[in-house]
């Protein structure tokens, strides 16, 4: 099993947890407008398949189509960068206060804003 700190590390773990907070945001803007994937589809400008593949977070985009997207819904889209080595700390320390000291293993992320 990977430690925390070498999931933290990964292209993976940054990849999966943008695809997340995308796939947030689509979701709450389509259930807060009381759409289907057809309706977001035109309002997004794409279409229905399209719209499914982001729904099912089956994409790897340029930022340039977070960005088109992210405003497509009335979002800002964030991106803040972090030293690594200190947000590992950080993370493995709220792990390790929370998890009873498993703080260097997998924990349960929900703070997946992209500006942490």
């Amino acid at each position: 099993m990977k430690t925390r700190a070498e999931l933290l590390s990964s292209k993976g773990y940054w990849i999966a947890k943008l695809q997340i907070e995308l796939f947030r945001e689509l979701d709450e803007f389509k259930k807060k407008k009381k759409m289907n994937n057809t309706q977001l589809a035109n309002h997004l400008g794409y279409t229905k398949g399209y719209v499914t593949q982001l729904l099912n977070g089956d994409f790897n985009y340029k930022l340039s189509k977070i960005v088109e997207l992210s405003l497509a819904i009335g979002k800002a889209p964030k991106l803040e960068f972090q030293d690594l080595n200190s947000y590992i700390s950080e993370d493995c320390s709220y792990g390790a206060s929370s998890n009873s000291g498993a703080g260097s293993t997998y924990k349960k992320d929900n703070n997946y804003s992209l500006a942490a």
